[in-house]
C-alpha cells in the first residue's frame, strides 16, 4: 500500500510529456547524432536551417568579443566622430588614436557587426547599428558599466555558487547593504550618476505608455537624481512631484530640482523606503526599475509601504524588464538574472509575479500596458484595493 502511494504521488508530481514534449525529445536527439548533422548541412532543403542555426550557436560562443568590439568603438569614440559623414581609415587612424593597423582591426570587426560599413575608395560610415549610438550618452554610459559586469562573469560558476563578494555588488551597494540609508554622499555619486544617464531611456517607454496627468501628485520611490520626474514635469506641467530615495541620494535630487527650475513643485525626500513612512500627499506612485534590485520579501515590503502612503483610490505604476516578454525572453532571464545575480540579490520577475505581489500587498490585479520597446520596460499599473 504505501509502495502504492509513492508511485501514485511520483507520477502526480511528474506528469506525463505532452505530443508536443515527446516530439521536441525525438527532435532533440536526432540533431544531436554527428550524422544527422553532417546530413542536414547537405541536403539542399534542412541546408538553411542548419546554416542559421550554427551561426546562432557560434554568436554565443563569440558573444563576448562583439562586446569588446563594442566597448572599444565606444572608448575611442567611433561613432560621434563618423557623426558627420565617412572619412577614410587613414583619416579615421588619426581621429581615433589607434594607429593604422589598430583602426584597419577594428573597422573589420566593427563592420561585420553592422556598427560601421565600408565605402568606397577605403572610406568608413555609420553602420545600421552605430547610428542610434550617436552622442547617446545613456547608452555609452551603459556600455561602459558593463565591463564591470564583464569582471564578474569570468567565472560564472564560482557566481552561481555565490563565491566571494562580486564587483557589481560593490558597485550598487544599496542591493547588499542592510544599513542603505546611511549610506555617505560619495558611496551614491557613482551609480547615481549611470542611473541618471540611463533613466531617459526607461521614462520614454513609461510616458508614450501612461498619462501622469490625470493625476494630482506623482511620488516616485527610488527615484535616484530625479531624472525621471524631470520627463514626467514636461508631460503633466500641473502635476505636483514628490522623490523617495536614500538621504544623500535625495540631496542630490533635490538640487537637480532647483538648477531646473523645478524646486516650486518638485520636492525630495530621504530615507529608507522598505522601513520610513513614505510622505503623504500622492494619489499615484511610480516605482522605476525598483523591485528587481530586490528580493520577494523587500519587494512585498516595499508594495506594503506604498499601499500604507496611498488613499484609498490610489494607484502604483510599476515600470522594468521583466521576464517571459515575448521577443525579449533572452533580456529577462539571461541577461537580468545574471546581471542581478552579480548585483545582489534581486531577480527578473513576470508581469504574473509583480502582480500577485501587488495583490498580497493590497492592490488589485495588475493591468499590463503596452510598450514600444517591452526591452527597455514593460509597466503594470494597480488601483488601491479597499481593506
Amino acid at each position: 500500500m504505501a509502495r502504492d502511494e509513492g508511485l501514485a504521488r511520483s507520477m502526480a508530481a511528474d506528469p506525463p510529456p505532452t505530443l508536443l514534449e515527446r516530439w521536441r525529445d525525438w527532435r532533440n536527439r536526432t540533431v544531436a547524432r554527428p550524422s544527422f548533422q553532417r546530413w542536414a548541412a547537405a541536403f539542399p532543403l534542412t541546408r538553411p536551417v542548419a546554416r542559421r542555426q550554427a551561426g546562432e550557436l557560434f554568436d554565443l560562443v563569440a558573444g563576448f568579443v562583439y562586446t569588446q568590439v563594442l566597448l572599444a568603438a565606444v572608448r575611442v569614440r567611433l561613432f560621434d566622430v563618423l557623426a558627420d559623414g565617412p572619412l577614410t581609415q587613414a583619416a579615421l587612424a588619426d581621429r581615433i588614436g589607434l594607429g593604422r593597423e589598430g583602426t584597419d582591426r577594428l573597422v573589420a570587426a566593427a563592420a561585420a557587426l553592422e556598427l560601421v560599413e565600408r565605402r568606397r575608395g577605403e572610406r568608413v560610415a555609420l553602420g545600421r547599428l552605430g547610428a542610434p549610438l550617436v552622442g547617446n550618452r545613456a547608452l555609452g554610459a551603459m556600455i561602459e558599466h558593463h565591463a564591470t559586469l564583464y569582471a564578474d562573469l569570468q567565472d560564472p560558476l564560482a557566481l552561481l555558487r555565490r563565491e566571494g563578494r562580486p564587483a557589481m555588488a560593490g558597485y550598487w551597494p544599496y542591493a547588499v547593504h542592510e544599513g542603505a540609508a546611511e549610506l555617505a554622499p560619495e558611496r551614491v555619486a557613482e551609480y547615481s550618476a549611470l542611473m541618471s544617464a540611463s533613466q531617459p531611456l526607461v521614462a520614454r517607454e513609461v510616458l508614450d505608455a501612461y498619462d501622469f496627468g490625470r493625476h494630482r501628485v506623482l511620488l516616485d520611490v527610488g527615484g535616484g537624481e530625479g531624472t525621471f520626474l524631470q520627463a514626467v514635469a514636461q508631460q503633466a506641467p500641473r502635476l505636483k512631484l514628490m522623490l523617495f530615495d536614500l538621504p544623500a541620494v535625495a540631496d542630490r535630487a533635490q538640487a537637480r530640482f532647483a538648477a531646473s527650475g523645478l524646486q516650486d513643485r518638485a520636492s525630495a525626500h530621504g530615507g529608507d523606503f522598505f522601513g520610513d513612512p513614505l510622505p503623504p500627499g500622492a494619489d499615484i506612485v511610480s516605482l522605476v526599475r525598483v523591485a528587481f534590485d530586490h528580493p520577494d520579501d523587500r519587494v512585498l515590503a516595499l508594495l506594503r509601504n506604498v499601499r500604507r502612503a496611498l488613499p484609498d483610490d490610489g494607484t502604483v505604476l510599476l515600470a522594468e524588464p521583466m521576464a517571459g516578454v515575448a521577443g525579449a525572453e533572452a533580456m529577462g532571464d539571461a541577461y537580468f538574472g545574471f546581471y542581478l545575480l552579480a548585483m545582489g540579490r534581486g531577480r527578473p520577475r513576470s508581469a504574473t509575479e509583480l502582480s500577485a505581489l501587488m495583490v498580497e500587498a493590497g492592490f488589485s490585479a495588475a493591468r499590463p500596458l503596452p510598450t514600444r520597446l517591452p526591452l527597455q520596460a514593460s509597466v503594470l499599473v494597480a488601483r488601491c484595493r479597499r481593506v
